[in-house]
């Protein structure tokens, strides 16, 4: 086992999204991934019932108290909740780590899972601190401010992401319309898309978490950011394809997936 990844985001009672799908996704990507829980939501694949804050003090001592335990390479910051938790990360971040941030606001059932605040901080306080952004669609316009509806929109939205302070931006495309789906990983000073087909699936829930957890498990590793974006998005693409039907709404990824010289297989079913 090899890259320490701190995940700070709420819990999924149905196990696939949230802190559950992020400790899956980096266990079998090979890494160790410790939480500092923010929220406990009542939540299946079919809607969010209820969100339960964590208080912000113990949001702050369990990122504290692990950091200064086990230590981190890398850490992810998916579902933060309110601005008061977003404030008590905050004030826990130490220097020197990556952050990688996907900023929630809207769960795959189109719950809110953060306000007008959240995105604020999130927009001038998380993303100058963050290594990479992942916004989808959604998220990247509520933070640009601009409206994304094709591809050079979303370059502009991630562009101003760039200049909000963020280290790269890893642009969503899934919400596009359209065969394929592409995703812009830009950085202060190079662009890379990353193109692959869309998958007919209704199965998405806790694509976002997985997607992220994915990149911050290479990061976490030493891989550089094109490799582990790559990595993360083929990672993310076998897990949809090998879903296992779960639920009555938005189904949850398989994320008992190998890896192998030709990419990502399902050893069994998760049925």
């Amino acid at each position: 086992m090899r890259g320490r990844v701190l995940i700070v985001a709420g819990s999924d009672s149905g196990g696939g999204a949230g802190i559950q799908a992020d400790i899956k996704t980096c266990t079998a990507l090979g890494a160790y991934a410790a939480t500092a829980v923010t929220a406990i939501t009542v939540q299946d694949t079919r809607a969010v019932h209820a969100v339960h804050p964590v208080p912000p003090d113990v949001i702050a001592a369990q990122i504290r108290v692990v950091l200064d335990d086990i230590g981190a390479d890398c850490i992810k910051i998916g579902m933060i909740g309110s601005a008061g938790a977003g404030e008590a990360i905050l004030s826990a971040l130490p220097d020197g780590v990556p952050v990688v941030l996907d900023p929630v606001l809207v769960a795959t059932s189109g719950d809110a899972l953060g306000d007008g605040e959240v995105a604020a901080l999130i927009r001038d306080r998380l993303i100058p601190r963050s290594a990479v952004v992942t916004p989808n669609l959604p998220e990247l316009a509520a933070l640009s401010g601009l409206t994304v509806d094709d591809e050079p929109a979303m370059r502009r939205a991630a562009q101003a992401l760039l200049a909000s302070g963020a280290g790269a931006v890893l642009a969503k495309g899934g919400h596009m319309d359209g065969d394929e789906v592409v995703d812009l990983l830009l950085g202060q000073s190079d662009e890379t898309a990353i193109r692959h087909p869309r998958l007919a699936s209704n199965d998405t829930h806790g694509t976002g978490c997985t997607l992220a957890s994915a990149l911050a498990a290479s990061v976490a590793q030493g891989l550089p950011l094109e490799t582990a974006a790559r990595r993360a998005v083929a990672y993310t693409a076998a897990a949809i394809e090998h879903a296992p039907g779960l639920g009555r709404g938005h189904g949850p990824l398989n994320h008992a997936l190998r890896e192998t010289p030709e990419g990502w297989t399902a050893d069994r079913s998760v049925r």
